[in-house]
């Protein structure tokens, strides 16, 4: 239902339409916009038989009908619109001379009135009004401000019912806007003023209720206060509520919360005067308001709400009050005081049947199976038929703005932290992911404005933009609230007619408190005080508003009817200008929207039928209902009066009395357990409490019907709980549940928070050795694995340091394009080393640095962090089969060549065969170096430069192509012109050798033709050079696996180097976004730590559930959930990380031409040589990059020791990372001794727990030592102590993590190159309820489950058959189990909990969880590539 109220004030014709949108029956012809029509036409005329209109737009007053032509002949006879003024003229003339008794009652009132008004007119609301924020102020101020003061000249029938009031318990029935407030105001200062009087007298005091809001601080001087069930009342004990009863008068709250101050005793009904209910129709049968009372006034302006007979229905409100139904004597005089609205209806065209639009449709291709989103989907495609395609799709831009996608972030977390999604952590954070990914994907949409052609608009909002803008076009004094029946649909129209509308609209939004779905506006009470004081002030004249504004909050001027006659009565009251216009919207050929309109008018007739044919005196004589019979069933039960406080136990009140306590115990199931039973034809209801419970089942007595036994049982159990001190006197529960502190904490990360930290460049090892000139001197061979792949001739290189060096595993460089070769790095022992060979190494190691990478280190002996030395690879050959000295390993003659000659000298009598196999620097540009071939005898100096050499800036001649001089310096420049020509290979400024060779690098030009005079010949040999070229990269890796170590020993871990490198790489600024484009990807960097977190991650979860499981054996499933998701959420491992620095460690930038050079030497000369102070690298990263490499560590732990199938270093790794005394375990071993078996495990087993135990021997292979184990394995959560044995959900929590560990390492090992997302996708197919639920059929374990619950029993009967007749169709196809319907979850449960049971007696053995999944699990799953479209589809 859409509702519309308009009151203009400069016509005097306030309007209100309905726009019913609950009960559209969606037609789908060509668009035909709504022409004039009689109302008849509406309900006669076929569709086919209407024509398209040519006019986009059609006059509004054409298309409204009065209501009145849908009117019966009953209705019309009972109208009260046709002669009014013939009836106030008469009534003029009969009461023209007022009674002696009413005088009397005027002047008593204009007496107090006058002695009261001082006191309205304090200086505090002096002070208010002149405030101009009004933002600023509290709600109270609010109020008090904007109060309006209802006690004013009150008129006569007013007066003649508040008479009434005083005297007796009535109901007064008058129409909205009549003025039924006044008389309760009336009554509450009557009944205060008797008030003071009695305590003055020496009476106990007592104070008034008022079971509705209302505006009484605007009007009553005496103190009041309000509650309402947000602020936790339930919780609150007998002091406060005596504190509250001492300082106030008044008490303003719903019925509920008064119910249940006075089960509890915490007020009884001898401290109450007035109870006023505000809506009384709603006080009936077992409403809260239905209760012993004092002194009652009640309210309504129709005392039934519902199509049923009214007389009945007001004999019972009549009897559950204990009061009259009163009106006031003469209507006429009401009819003359109230205006009542004028009734139209409008109709617009046929709605379109609901689609999805573009941009939902591309939405739903992405993200349909994410439930977060799932409502906003339907709502997106109903919005299509009721309003149109541009405001479904503002719907996603809604739902998905900035702070609305935190707010579902928030809430899918909190599903997953308490357990309702059961997830793993990397499926968790994925929807994380995917929700920001939908949040951008909507936000780079190309919205399209509003328009009136296509699709852009229903028929029914055009409508109503036509309207809107009839009464909006100029400037005026018009009021309008548009009503309509969802949150979202006020939103959206706000948003739209702020875009479309009239430029005199000033638009307003008023919609309950409550927070509902994604998108939805966020309202406070105080918000709505101000939005209804702006519309009151007129600086908003039009609402779109829920529900929320048809009873309760005070909107000025015009309201709103709905589908019920209650509400249609209500609402239609809010038209309170004279000569108001109530329009309802409906859809043209919709006969149901038409019958609404139609029924509630008639109900109407009827009520007021029913209030006119009351008698004289207004009171209904002779009440027959029987509420004495309707009360002697439940005094014929038992009762409880406690003592102390007088609280009352009742059989109906025992029901709550025993919820609320179940409420509070520690179990996850913490509802009571009914069971009932058939004894001598009479029911026997049994109830069981959770095993947390002090009391844990009592039996009620034998009863003829079930609701009796079953409060009976109720009854005993509270008895019970009150006898063991459980219960206080106010039947409230002695202790308080006491829930995870950290239950509802924000544990996750924001996805794209970064910061900038410091990054390590080097390993700490060449600081901690460097300072002092060495004695010994360790040796590291260097060498390629296939070293003819280089090309050219080389040699090993050794790295000569201070300390050995730990092993290093190989890995690959790229040397020529198309061809790889492994560096293998071994230890070659170590040697003595004297201050001359020191120098001789220093001397050559400087050398390389300055002929092959042009830069000039000083010459610094101490601050060496290493020395390079050549190799005799015949000598490394021998070092294999032979003890070989370490020195003579390295080729001494190279190095005493370089260390006495600067270079080689040529001259022009040098024989040709010596200018071969040379590297040649360029002697005055150092970038350009080559390796020489041989002379070209056929080309002299002065020729051309041949076109396929490579480029060079000066070309004119072969002797000018081998020079670099600057211009002025080559003029003056004079060659030899016979020298030889050189044919050479220039090299290529590659350092990066860890990466593959770019296309420009495949296609670039190396031949060179150069002559000899104008280069250095170096005494570097080829062989040397050509190997030593490789070394920035070698040594950057080398470097990279020492700091990788650094990390781990800080740690205290011993993890493979490889794993270690491997964990602390993040090679691109969306490392975690397996499939999406990698940004900033720094190349050739290997493995980055995507996998390893994987796989490190599900390992913790197991280690954290393992350790949780053995210290806690007390604790319920929740708590486990939440101290488990304390240890292994992000962000405990990001603080975590960051407080031990690990960020330092962690290598995100790839191959850099500046950061490899040697640290402690100071560069003299080259690029870079002018940088002052040392190298400082910072890198900036992700706060879940940081979380992601602690997983990864942990991964990286657990596969080091893969090979002894040891998990203690994985075990360790977690006690490190999580930090806490919930895992602090160094080795496997130390789980089972935390593990202190209990009671009902050891105690002796019954012959049906061994029983069982010998058939899961039979059917699985493995004898249970403790049969009651396995047995709680099998006990569903509906018993929570069956046969003294826990139920199932500890042991499942730990077979979960279990199950998850065992898919993983098969999937991460079967599959060593698929990415992690693959991975996870496949992996909810194996541990998917579906499966496992088959499973557990196929194994026969669902035949031991224990359970309560018919509805559960025939789940699970039915599922079995579809599984068991699936797997006889499926010829042997192993993923027969995808085709069936989802099983209740309880199968799938006692699979995870068997494993859990096996693991805990086989003590801690995991092998055995291996041989299970290597059996009965891996059969299925051995060619996963079935499974991709159910991977896709089916999460878990």
């Amino acid at each position: 239902m859409v509702s519309l109220c308009v009151a203009s004030a400069d016509a005097d014709t306030p309007d209100l339409i309905s726009l019913d949108d609950t009960t559209d029956v969606p037609y789908n012809p060509p668009f035909v916009q709504p022409s004039s029509l009689d109302l008849r036409d509406l309900v006669m005329d076929s569709p086919e038989s209407q024509t398209p209109s040519q006019e986009p737009f059609f006059g509004v007053e054409d298309r409204i009908q009065p209501v009145q032509e849908l009117q019966t002949p009953e209705e019309a006879a009972y109208d009260d619109t046709g002669s009014e003024s013939e009836e106030d003229e008469a009534y003029l003339s009969q009461h023209a001379k007022l009674t002696a008794r009413k005088i009397e009652q005027r002047s008593k009132f204009e007496e107090w009135r006058r002695r009261n008004a001082e006191q309205l007119a304090n200086e505090e609301i002096k002070a208010l009004k002149k405030t101009s924020d009004d933002e600023a102020l509290s709600i109270r101020e609010l109020m008090i401000k904007d109060r309006t003061q209802i006690i004013t000249d009150p008129r006569e029938y007013q007066m003649e019912l508040f008479e009434k009031a005083k005297k007796q318990n009535i109901i007064a029935v008058l129409d909205t806007g009549s003025g039924k407030t006044l008389i309760a105001v009336l009554l509450l200062r009557h009944t205060i003023e008797q008030e003071l009087e009695d305590r003055a007298s020496g009476l106990p005091s007592r104070v008034a209720f008022f079971l509705q809001y209302a505006v009484l601080y605007s009007n009553l001087e005496y103190e009041i206060e309000r509650f309402c069930g947000e602020m936790g009342c339930d919780l609150w004990e007998r002091d406060t509520w005596q504190k509250y009863l001492k300082e106030n008068k008044i008490i303003v709250c719903t019925a509920e919360i008064l119910y249940q101050c006075l089960f509890h005793s915490f007020i009884s009904m001898d401290q109450i005067n007035l109870l006023i209910f505000d809506e009384a129709h709603h006080a009936k049968k077992n409403h809260a308001y239905a209760s012993k009372r004092p002194k009652v006034f009640g309210m309504t302006a129709s005392p039934v709400d519902a199509r049923q007979d009214p007389v009945q229905a007001a004999k019972e409100l009549e009897a559950m009050l204990h009061c009259q139904i009163s009106t006031t004597a003469d209507l006429s005089l009401l009819r003359m005081t109230l205006s009542r609205p004028k009734e139209d209806i409008v109709a617009y065209a046929p709605l379109r049947f609901s689609y999805l639009t573009p941009l939902s449709q591309a939405l739903k291709q992405r993200y349909f199976d994410m439930d977060a989103l799932r409502k906003v989907f339907a709502f997106a495609q109903e919005a299509t038929s009721q309003l149109g395609e541009w405001c479904a799709d503002q719907v996603w831009s809604f739902a998905l703005a900035e702070q609305e996608a935190l707010k579902v972030e928030k809430k899918v977390e909190r599903d997953y932290t308490m357990g309702h999604m059961p997830k793993p952590a990397e499926i968790h954070n994925n929807d994380i992911a995917r929700l920001r990914e939908a949040q951008n994907f909507v936000n780079s949409w190309n919205f399209i404005p509003p328009a009136f052609e296509g699709n852009s608009l229903s028929s029914k909002v055009i409508l109503l933009y036509q309207y809107l803008n009839l009464h909006f076009k100029a400037p005026s004094e018009t009021r309008c609230i548009v009503f309509v029946h969802r949150r979202y649909t006020a939103r959206l129209l706000k948003e739209l007619f702020t875009r479309i509308g009239p430029v005199n609209l000033r638009l307003g939004l008023l919609v309950g408190t409550r927070i509902g779905d994604p998108g939805d506006v966020k309202v406070s009470f105080k918000q709505q005080i101000l939005t209804l004081m702006k519309f009151r002030k007129g600086e908003l004249n039009c609402l779109f508003a829920t529900s929320i504004a048809e009873e309760g909050l005070d909107i000025p001027d015009c309201n709103i009817v709905i589908s019920t006659l209650i509400q249609y009565i209500q609402s239609r009251g809010r038209a309170r200008h004279a000569h108001s216009n109530y329009v309802h919207m409906v859809e043209e050929h919709n006969r149901l929207h038409l019958q609404t309109v139609s029924d509630v008018r008639r109900a109407e007739a009827v009520m007021r039928r029913f209030c006119e044919a009351l008698p004289a005196d207004r009171l209904l004589q002779g009440n027959d209902y029987d509420i004495e019979s309707a009360l002697a069933k439940e005094r014929g039960h038992r009762k409880y009066v406690d003592p102390e406080s007088g609280a009352t136990l009742t059989y109906a009140s025992s029901l709550p009395v025993l919820a609320h306590f179940a409420s509070y115990l520690p179990d996850t199931y913490s509802s009571p357990t009914y069971v009932i039973r058939v004894e001598d034809g009479l029911y026997i209801c049994e109830v069981t409490l959770p095993e947390s419970s002090p009391v844990h089942c009592a039996s009620g007595q034998p009863s003829s019907r079930k609701a009796f036994a079953k409060r009976s049982a109720a009854f005993e159990a509270c008895l019970l709980l009150r006898q063991g001190g459980h219960l206080d006197c106010n039947l409230l529960p002695t202790y308080h549940k006491h829930l995870p502190a950290m239950r509802n904490a924000h544990l996750a990360l924001k996805m794209n928070e970064s910061s900038l930290y410091h990054m390590k460049l080097k390993p700490s090892l060449w600081q901690m050795t460097r300072g002092s000139l060495p004695n010994i001197l360790e040796i590291l061979i260097i060498d390629l694995e296939t070293p003819d792949r280089l090309g050219r001739d080389s040699q090993p290189l050794a790295l000569l340091t201070r300390t050995r060096l730990p092993f290093l595993p190989p890995f690959l460089l790229h040397l020529q394009p198309g061809k790889t070769s492994h560096v293998l790095c071994k230890s070659g022992g170590h040697f003595l080393v004297s201050e001359a060979t020191l120098r001789r190494l220093t001397s050559f190691t400087l050398r390389i640095y300055k002929d092959v990478f042009n830069k000039i280190f000083e010459d610094n002996e101490p601050g060496m962090s290493y020395w390079l030395a050549p190799l005799l690879r015949d000598r490394l050959i021998e070092l294999d089969r032979l003890k070989v000295e370490s020195s003579t390993l390295i080729d001494w003659e190279v190095i005493d060549y370089v260390h006495e000659n600067v270079e080689w000298k040529w001259t022009i009598g040098e024989p040709h065969s010596k200018l071969g196999n040379r590297f040649l620097v360029d002697r005055w540009d150092g970038g350009r170096r080559f390796f020489s071939r041989g002379v070209i005898p056929n080309l002299r100096a002065t020729d051309p430069v041949p076109e396929d050499a490579a480029s060079h800036r000066y070309m004119k001649s072969i002797i000018d192509y081998s020079v670099s001089l600057f211009p002025r310096a080559r003029a003056k420049a004079v060659w030899l012109d016979d020298q030889p020509v050189i044919a050479a290979d220039r090299i290529l400024h590659r350092l990066n050798w860890l990466d593959e060779f770019t296309e420009q690098q495949k296609e670039a030009r190396t031949k060179a033709y150069i002559c000899p005079e104008p280069l250095l010949f170096s005494a570097l040999p080829v062989s040397v050079v050509s190997m030593a070229y490789l070394f920035p990269t070698i040594i950057t890796r080398i470097e990279s696996y020492l700091i990788a170590l650094e990390a781990c020993d800080m740690l205290g871990l011993v993890v493979q180097p490889d794993l270690a490198l491997e964990a602390l790489t993040k090679d691109s600024d969306n490392t975690e976004e397996h499939r999406s484009e990698q940004i900033h990807l720094q190349r050739g960097m290997g493995k980055n730590y995507e996998r390893l977190e994987f796989i490190g991650d599900c390992f913790l979860k197991m280690a954290t559930s393992i350790s949780i499981f053995c210290i806690s054996p007390d604790s319920d499933e929740f708590e486990y959930h939440v101290r488990r998701m304390l240890l292994i959420c992000n962000k405990n491992l990001f603080n975590n990380a960051i407080s031990m620095k690990i960020y330092e460690f962690i290598r995100s930038m790839g191959f850099s031409r500046r950061n490899w050079y040697p640290q402690g030497l100071k560069l003299l000369g080259g690029k870079g040589s002018k940088a002052t102070g040392e190298q400082i690298q910072k890198h900036r990263l992700g706060d879940k990059s940081i979380a992601d490499v602690c997983e990864a560590l942990i991964g990286a732990s657990l596969l080091s020791c893969n090979n002894n199938r040891s998990m203690d270093m994985a075990v360790k790794a977690v006690s490190v990372l999580v930090c806490s005394k919930d895992h602090d375990v160094s080795k496997w071993a130390d789980y089972y001794k935390l593990y202190s078996k209990p009671a009902y495990q050891i105690a002796e087993a019954s012959a049906a727990q061994i029983n069982v135990a010998d058939q899961i021997e039979k059917k699985l292979g493995y004898r249970f030592k403790y049969p009651r184990l396995l047995f709680s394995a099998f006990i569903h959560p509906s018993l929570p102590r069956y046969g003294g044995v826990p139920c199932y959900q500890r042991l499942e929590f730990l077979g979960d993590s279990l199950l998850d560990m065992v898919s993983v390492n098969f999937l991460y090992h079967r599959y060593p190159n698929r990415d992690p997302q693959w991975l996870t996708e496949h992996k909810m197919a194996m541990v998917s309820n579906k499966f496992l639920a088959a499973l557990s059929v196929r194994l026969g374990l669902h035949r031991y489950l224990r359970f309560s619950g018919q509805g559960l029993e025939w789940q699970n009967r039915e599922y079995v058959q579809e599984i068991e007749e699936a797997e006889r169709e499926s010829n042997g196809a192993p993923d027969y189990w995808t085709t069936t319907k989802s099983p209740a979850k309880c199968l799938s449960d006692i699979l995870e909990s068997y494993l859990g049971a096996l693991f805990v007696d086989s003590e801690f053995d995991f092998r055995k969880i291996e041989k299970f999944f290597e059996t009965h699990i891996r059969p299925f799953f051995e060619d996963m590539s079935i499974y991709d479209t159910f991977a896709n589809n089916h999460p878990t």
